[in-house]
């Protein structure tokens, strides 16, 4: 396993990757803050991939009602946002980007006083809001052809403090054929499972909807036999309606029962948005 790599983007943002973490950071504050909060995340950065390697074998199996017995932090929290969705299969490999970002955030801000602050584990986003501050994220409806789409506004006095987008053509395999699925929660990895699911629940049964076990792809994936999907081609309206009505339903559901905030879900050119209060906008095409 190599080691860790820290460095500082042109722009003064933190970078910090290793094997399949690649982090960005941003802190807002006093000078002497900021890189105070830098050298702290970059202390608690250098075991997180080492500590979840070691447990990589229990983080692939699915939840059931028994949770997992887990000992790294990063790990206890991907099984605790992936314990409520336990009715339906799921692994803690559905939330590890969110926690990781959740984990680096946590140690960053400890003990500082910063504005705000947010850690992107390339896409899912741990976020830190002082009172009077906001922040605002862009939304990517199309995971394939990333390019900004729309906007969240997120506010101190709001719950919100994670952001996840899952879909086909993202880091991971999808169950479903969303182009996208951003979520909002109360933490990176409760919006990371969620998302997982919202972007399965948009599905439709088509000819032009190619799928493949997800083991025949990577031998290693968590999802084994699963049919993933490979490939989409062009839908009718109705099709494109109806997987984007029952991705809408699990969003509504998960909103319902107090498990995110908001989502915004994508297929073809087309959205659904479901919110609990966060202010969603779409950006204008030129």
């Amino acid at each position: 396993m190599t080691g860790a790599v820290t460095a500082r983007l042109p722009d003064g943002r933190l970078h910090l990757q290793q094997g399949p973490i690649d982090l960005v950071i941003e802190a807002f504050g006093a000078a002497g803050e900021v890189e105070r909060a830098y050298a702290q995340a970059i202390e608690r950065f250098g075991d997180i991939l080492p500590t979840l390697v070691s447990e990589l074998a229990v983080l692939r199996r699915p939840v059931g009602e028994e949770p997992p017995q887990l000992l790294g932090p990063v790990a206890r929290r991907m099984a605790e946002a992936v314990c409520p969705h336990r009715a339906v299969y799921i692994t803690p490999m559905a939330a590890v980007a969110g926690a990781v970002a959740d984990e680096v955030l946590q140690a960053l801000v400890c003990g500082r006083t910063l504005d705000k602050a947010y850690v992107n584990d390339g896409g899912d986003i741990a976020i830190h809001l002082a009172p009077g501050h906001h922040l605002r994220a862009g939304i990517v409806a199309d995971l394939r052809a990333p390019q900004l789409s729309g906007f969240a506004t997120l506010h101190h006095d709001r719950p919100v403090r994670g952001i996840a987008t899952s879909g086909r053509g993202g880091r991971s395999f999808s169950l479903g054929i969303a182009d996208s699925a951003t979520v909002l929660a109360a933490t990176a990895a409760a919006a990371d499972a969620a998302a997982t699911l919202i972007a399965n629940a948009v599905n439709v049964d088509a000819p032009v909807i190619r799928r493949q076990p997800a083991c025949e792809i990577d031998p290693d994936s968590d999802l084994g036999e699963l049919a993933v999907t490979v490939a989409v081609s062009d839908l009718s309206p109705a099709l494109v309606t109806e997987a984007l009505d029952r991705g809408l339903l699990e969003a509504r559901r998960l909103r319902l029962c107090g498990m995110i905030d908001s989502a915004a879900l994508s297929l073809q050119g087309h959205w659904r948005i479901e919110t609990g209060g966060t202010t969603f906008a779409r950006r204008e095409a030129k």
